[in-house]
């Protein structure tokens, strides 16, 4: 394996290790906060400790930090390997530093969030987030290029680990930006869009893990492009190989 390969290996290996065993912890502590919270007020003491739904928000905005984080990093990879193959950062530098702020302000903008207490700017920095993450994401379509540089699979969008990606990233952006409201809201409708939003965000976790097993083995080591990328890969056919010299 090259180094640009190994580079490319950072983003599912931080899914696999912090993660999918984030989302784990952050269900289980889920359930018991809801067990205890439908527990009558009759019965024995609770064997669920109290700390529990405190436990279960400090993981879930944890949760959706390590998300956002290492979908930027999904986006990172091919748009600096691009870049740097197609000479952006002498050839078109303003495309380069547009992207770079785009990186920044995204990051910026899920710091602020995280800080913000009053509703509007919640909004305000919910909305940046989510737009910046947008923005990266099908930044050819705004640069006007022909080929993206990110690995979309736009022909089975609905099986796309990148548009499941973009999706969950998103929910879990405004899971965070609610966390108030559901303390604030004693008609428990926020509550509700909470567990609903979460809810899709888990299946869409689930076929992240599935769609982005696929990808591993569709994407090819550095020395594999050029004869992988001459594929079609609507139509699953790949040119006939040139035989090795000295055979038929």
């Amino acid at each position: 394996m090259e180094t640009k390969d190994l580079f490319a290996l950072v983003h599912p290996a931080i899914a696999v290790t912090v993660v999918f065993p984030l989302i784990g912890i952050v269900i289980h502590f889920a359930w018991q906060t809801r067990q205890r919270r439908l527990q009558p007020s009759g019965e024995s003491k609770s064997k669920i400790p109290p700390t529990v739904g405190r436990d279960h928000v400090q993981l879930g905005k944890r949760l959706t930090g390590a998300v956002v984080g290492v979908c930027l990093l999904g986006l990172a990879f091919p748009t600096v390997s691009q870049a740097l193959q197609n000479q952006t950062f002498t050839k078109q530098p303003w495309e380069a530093l547009f992207l770079v702020l785009m990186f920044a302000a995204t990051i910026a903008s899920l710091v602020f969030l995280y800080q913000a207490h009053s509703r509007l700017w919640r909004v305000v920095f919910t909305v940046l987030t989510s737009l910046g993450v947008l923005v990266i994401g099908f930044q050819d379509s705004l640069l006007g290029r022909q080929q993206p540089w990110i690995y979309r699979r736009d022909f089975e969008w609905q099986v796309s680990h990148f548009y499941y990606g973009i999706v969950v990233t998103v929910l879990m952006i405004i899971s965070l930006a609610i966390v108030q409201e559901i303390y604030q809201d004693r008609s428990n409708r926020w509550r509700l869009a909470h567990i609903c939003l979460n809810s899709i965000a888990l299946l869409l976790f689930i076929g992240q893990g599935m769609t982005g097993t696929r990808d591993l083995l569709e994407i090819p080591l550095s020395w594999q492009e050029p004869y992988v990328y001459s594929c079609d890969f609507v139509k699953k056919t790949c040119p006939t190989p040139t035989p090795p010299p000295g055979q038929p």
